[in-house]
């Protein structure tokens, strides 16, 4: 697997489109790659932003959460919360490298991932093309750092079903998946990395292991990403939280 971090411009709210610094910052993608991109230079692009000036973290929090935790739950200052079917932190707003903003997650991270193929795929002529819009959040439960995830993809498959195969002793998997887009995104993000790189986007190409599909996800593999909160493994302590109703519950 070969990954390629992308240097781009300095991205600031409301100065350029997705498309143009797309444009801009790639010269040439080869067939059956995958390109991942910093869910906060989409969210930039989109103007998805708010003054810090105007309104405060915790505010934001409780209106672009489906679910939180009400503030002083975590002696860090952090409020836990739910939005798009992923558990992280503070709602996924952001204030590094966003210049006096808050940076709220992209409006709607699917639709955007299907355009950013679709365009990439007539841009340089291709027909296999995937992509990851990533963001960073916190190691699982007693690990130390953070990790990217992602937030939404398109044009390949990101769940990889092993229930029904065998090991290498003959014993059959039950319920195993292989989190594929998952894997992908934390690779990319180690490559575009944390801090002051300027470098929001990576190419992921030499992957056989991927299986690439020339079109969006159907909502039935979209949903195989995902678990219901009470089914999942964490389900004691997810489910003991006190949480609160947010604005994007509705």
């Amino acid at each position: 697997m070969k990954i390629t971090a992308i240097k781009t411009r300095v991205v600031r709210a409301n100065e350029c489109t997705l498309e143009d610094l797309l444009r801009e910052s790639l010269q040439e993608l080869e067939e059956d790659s995958v390109l991942t991109i910093s869910s906060k230079v989409v969210a930039l692009c989109e103007s998805r932003v708010a003054d810090t000036a105007l309104t405060t973290k915790s505010e934001l929090i409780k209106q672009e959460a489906e679910q939180y935790t009400p503030d002083g739950f975590n002696k860090y200052g952090f409020n836990f919360t739910v939005l798009s079917n992923t558990f992280i932190p503070s709602a996924g707003i952001d204030e590094s490298n966003s210049d006096g903003h808050y940076v709220l997650w992209p409006k709607d991270p699917q639709k955007t991932a299907n355009e950013i193929r679709a365009f990439l795929c007539r841009q340089f002529g291709r027909k296999n093309i995937g992509v990851i819009i990533t963001d960073s959040t916190s190691m699982p439960p007693m690990r130390s750092g953070t990790v990217g995830i992602m937030l939404a993809h398109s044009g390949f498959l990101a769940v990889r079903q092993l229930a029904g195969t065998k090991d290498l002793f003959d014993r059959p998997f039950e319920v195993a998946r292989s989190a594929i887009g998952s894997g992908l995104a934390a690779a990319g993000n180690v490559v575009m990395g944390e801090g002051a790189e300027q470098t929001p986007i990576a190419v992921i190409s030499d992957i056989p292991f991927v299986t690439f599909q020339n079109r969006n996800p159907t909502k039935a593999e979209l949903e195989f990403c995902y678990i219901q909160m009470e089914d999942d493994l964490y389900a004691p302590f997810l489910l003991s939280a006190p949480w609160k109703k947010g604005g994007a519950s509705d």
